[in-house]
């Protein structure tokens, strides 16, 4: 009767050390990002000056190793729709400041706002940036004529940026996003005054010790209410009626003002 117990203690122990290492050699999960929008829409007026928008997020998975040292950073970004923009470089002739040359860009994001758990520069590498596309700096602005000389194309380009950062349009917010725990975040990135109206895309990028770990994303819709929001629909929906209208408004400005003001 020893004996028969002494082997099935021994069969259970050859059992459990080969099923201790195929445990150990498990890989853990993965950590990953996700964003939440408390609405998926803003309304806007004529009167609109400018906004904080504040998103939240998670990590799942988090090592609680890396969170207590802080090895984990998020970036935020909240990306305007793209349209073509024309960039122009004035130049005076004759005493007479005029449009000489122009650079058309495809599909650049009207807006494009940044928060950061840190300064860029110490989160990763800025060959990692570009990889990703990540930061105003790190934006591919294409040109409508790649074809043209390279450094008028990268002049363009630099104005691009500085007048979009000049207008609040392209912005960045260091410590804009803070930990709440080991796996909660909030992240404040700012609407500019002028941001327009479509589709905007909320962008979170989770970096481990300097390195690109996972990317979440929500959308955001922007659009003008009120008195505002129907102009821009008429304007949009019968634009030959608008013009028409408009126009005659211009005039019939004009000749009450002439009657109101004139001198005889």
């Amino acid at each position: 009767m020893a004996g028969l117990r002494a082997f099935a203690v021994a069969s259970f122990l050859s059992l459990a050390a080969t099923a201790l290492p195929a445990a150990a050699q498990a890989p853990p999960s993965a950590e990953s990002i996700q964003i939440g929008l408390s609405t998926d829409a803003i309304s806007i007026t004529a009167g609109f000056s400018g906004a904080d928008l504040t998103i939240f997020g998670s990590l799942e998975n988090p090592d609680p190793l890396v969170a207590r040292q802080g090895r984990y950073d998020v970036i935020v970004v909240l990306e305007g729709p793209a349209r073509p923009v024309v960039v122009r470089r004035k130049d005076r002739v004759l005493g007479v400041w005029i449009n000489l040359e122009s650079e058309t860009f495809e599909n650049v994001p009207v807006s494009y706002s940044v928060a950061t758990t840190r300064p860029l520069q110490d989160i990763t590498e800025p060959n990692s940036y570009k990889q990703l596309s990540l930061g105003a700096s790190n934006l591919y602005m294409q040109p409508a004529e790649p074809s043209d000389n390279p450094m008028t194309i990268e002049e363009f380009t630099s104005a691009l940026r500085e007048r979009k950062a000049a207008t609040g349009l392209y912005s960045e917010n260091v410590g804009g996003v803070q930990f709440l725990s080991q796996n909660l975040f909030r992240a404040t990135v700012r609407l500019a005054p002028n941001i327009p109206v479509g589709t905007h895309k909320a962008r979170a990028f989770l970096f481990k010790s300097g390195m690109f770990v996972k990317e979440s994303s929500a959308q955001l819709e922007i659009r003008k209410s009120g008195f505002e929001q129907s102009i821009f629909r008429v304007a949009h929906d019968y634009s030959f009626l608008y013009g028409v209208f408009a126009v005659s408004l211009a005039m019939l400005t004009g000749w009450l003002g002439r009657i109101v003001f004139r001198k005889d």
